[in-house]
């Protein structure tokens, strides 16, 4: 069992390793693009899933698409 548990031990050396491959992906000035529109993805599904009256709400940017589409 210790066998399939051990791969997945994660330490510092590793989230290290992961911080430079990201930077290296992604560049200093993506990242807190990146990390701002998954923050805005996280709250819009946070008042999404709060909605209690059933209603599906449009968010504040496709609301001029679906009023164009009418």
């Amino acid at each position: 069992m210790n066998a399939f548990i051990l791969p997945l031990a994660i330490g510092a050396p590793q989230i290290i390793l992961i911080v430079v491959v990201i930077l290296l992906l992604f560049g200093g000035r993506k990242i807190p693009e990146l990390m701002r529109g998954l923050g805005s993805g996280i709250k819009e599904f946070k008042d999404a899933s709060k909605d209690e009256n059933g209603e599906k709400t449009v968010p504040s940017d496709d609301k001029k698409f679906s009023e164009e589409k009418k």
